[in-house]
């Protein structure tokens, strides 16, 4: 019968994760043990001291078989960290369809929502199956009922050896117990191996725990029951207070403890064996095999069902961030229809060329800015994108596709909104082919703007970080776009920002869209009798230094901007998941 573990980790000088990662994995769900070796042990030396190890194959064996990769690790391990990194405004059935979908590829439709029905009323999540997992902002779910989703989230693929980061964290006291009542009944029914690392257990909680683990400054200070450490406790001379647990004691006298000389055979993570039980030849194959068999089941389906899944997912979780949905459109209307009631009816005069000139150098920082609102949704998702893929449920290319498919079409919608009102109040050039031009601009700024927040969010550690960073990005850019500096004016060490600025290229298209087909009508005569010409439209375009017509050279500068940071972001995300080893 599979064991339920914890590990009560005790740390000084900030070394709880070197603590975490000596005694993360130490038995299978078939009572099989993992023995460490000596380059480990160099390993957990080089992170005390703030350093990144590449995973070593020959540091973890299983069952005398070596674990030689990552994705043979996260293959046959569940890992429930602990915050719940899921996505609020997805119903719980949703969130473990979804998870189903990228984990159980090999299964058909109706297998993968039998798997769920069956995971939710393990879990009992039967009744809430319909409700918003929620968050901070979002009313849904309980705090104890979001956990065992993220339980659920990491067991679909039914992995026999599950890790837990302090579950009960931020939960009551009755929240803390149901979850581990659970994993209690899961260790036992299912001849799953759990372990999980918790903060201050109750006395309720300890009597659902079979062995407990103590570690000090990465040493193994006790391994055993409650009873074997209420004995070492007396033995050392000690009384347990009647307050006290004999846990809560032994993390006050942790120095003690580690410094006595029965457990010195412990002290070093470098080699560590547990003899408990003897497994079975059957079950010792089946979790070999399922480490063996790494991401192969990952590769049974393409890349296209990746994007056609995550693009189902965008479109829900878009549909319903009403706070999202209606500030673009309000944004849209009211930006559009403002704009037109102040430049209404624009004049064909010389006073109306600056105006013009004006409007669409506003419009552009209108539309600029108009998505930093999307950030906080970017560094929501980007918790739950390096979850899901650094376990392998999909490739952070399929997320880039998928996120560009689905803001194409909602990207366009905003920017009729914005473009129809704007261009037949104000009275611009009344062409129909300029319009159409015109419309097409302003949804490629916004396809870039949405692309340059994307990258950002990518490299911004929160919110705040992030809005000061747009801000100062935009700022610069609009410096530089030559509206308020002329190109020769601006000094060398500075000029490449003209070159690398948003504004510049949709200014010069809009400006080109306005004049090109004007450049023989004049703005402004000599005299009343209109007997010289002192300014047409091709003198509005020269003094801008367009003498050729560059709209398309423009648009494609402009994508090739979108295409760049959404490149970069792609980048980014990558490297950040391959550092991540489950």
């Amino acid at each position: 019968m599979s064991r339920i573990h914890m590990e009560e980790y005790y740390a000084k000088n900030q070394h709880t994760q070197i603590s975490l990662f000596c005694g993360w994995m130490f038995r299978d769900s078939s009572h099989c043990w993992t023995k460490w070796h000596g380059q480990v042990n160099v390993a957990t030396c080089d992170i005390r001291q703030g350093k990144r190890q590449k995973f070593d194959p020959k540091s973890i064996y299983l069952n005398d078989h070596a674990i030689t990769s990552p994705a043979q690790l996260r293959n046959i391990c569940g890992y429930v960290a602990q915050e719940d990194n899921l996505l609020p405004l997805l119903t719980v059935k949703e969130t473990l369809m979804f998870s189903a979908k990228f984990r159980l590829r090999g299964m058909s439709p109706k297998e993968r929502e039998e798997r769920v029905e069956s995971l939710m009323q393990e879990l009992g999540l039967d009744h809430v199956a319909d409700n918003f997992v929620g968050d901070e902002e979002n009313r849904g779910i309980s705090g104890g009922e979001r956990k065992r989703v993220s339980i659920g989230v990491d067991m679909i693929h039914d992995p026999p050896l599950l890790l837990l980061d302090e579950p009960t964290s931020g939960l009551d006291s009755s929240s803390a117990l149901q979850v581990i009542e659970l994993l209690s009944s899961m260790a036992k029914t299912k001849q799953r191996t759990i372990i999980l690392s918790i903060h201050q257990p109750s006395y309720r909680i300890l009597q659902y725990i079979s062995n407990l683990l103590i570690l000090s400054h990465g040493s193994v200070v006790h391994y055993g029951s409650l009873e074997s450490l209420e004995e070492n406790i007396s033995g050392m001379g000690y009384e347990i207070p009647i307050q006290l647990n004999p846990l809560e004691f032994a993390m006050e006298i942790i120095s003690v403890l580690e410094n006595q000389e029965p457990h010195s055979k412990y002290q070093s993570c470098s080699y560590l064996r547990w003899k408990e039980a003897i497994i079975q030849d059957g079950a010792n194959k089946q979790v070999i095999d399922q480490a063996k068999a790494g991401d192969v089941s990952n590769a049974r389906c393409s890349s296209l069902f990746e994007i056609a899944v995550l693009c189902s997912r965008f479109w829900k979780i878009i549909y319903r961030t009403k706070q999202l949905f209606l500030a673009r459109t309000m944004q849209a209307l009211v930006g559009g229809f403002g704009l037109g009631s102040v430049y209404i009816k624009m004049r064909n005069d010389e006073g109306a060329v600056a105006e013009r000139l004006g409007l669409f150098a506003f419009s552009l920082s209108f539309l600029l800015s108009s998505t930093v609102e999307a950030l906080p949704i970017y560094l929501q998702e980007r918790r739950v994108i390096m979850k899901e893929a650094s376990r392998g449920a999909y490739k952070i290319s399929s997320y880039m596709i998928a996120n560009t498919i689905v803001f194409l079409p909602f990207l366009f919608a905003v920017a009729i909104l914005f473009a129809v009102p704007v261009y037949w109040i104000v009275g611009l050039n009344p062409s129909i082919t300029a319009f159409v031009f015109f419309t097409f601009v302003v949804w490629v700024i916004v396809l870039m703007a949405s692309s340059l927040v994307l990258f950002l969010s990518a490299v911004s550690p929160d919110f705040i970080s992030g809005n000061s960073l747009i801000c100062t990005v935009l700022g610069a850019f609009f410096l530089f776009s030559g509206y308020f500096i002329p190109k020769e004016c601006i000094p060398k060490y500075w000029l490449f920002m003209y070159f690398v600025s948003l504004y510049r290229y949709p200014l010069d298209a809009l400006l080109t869209n306005e004049y090109w087909s004007l450049r023989n009508k004049c703005f402004s005569w000599n005299d009343e009798n209109h007997s010289e010409c002192l300014l047409t439209g091709n003198d509005v375009l020269k003094n801008r230094g367009l003498d050729k017509d560059t709209r398309w050279m423009n648009i494609g500068i402009m994508l090739a901007f979108f295409v760049f940071y959404r490149v970069i972001c792609w980048i980014i995300l990558a490297r950040k998941v391959s550092k991540t080893t489950i």
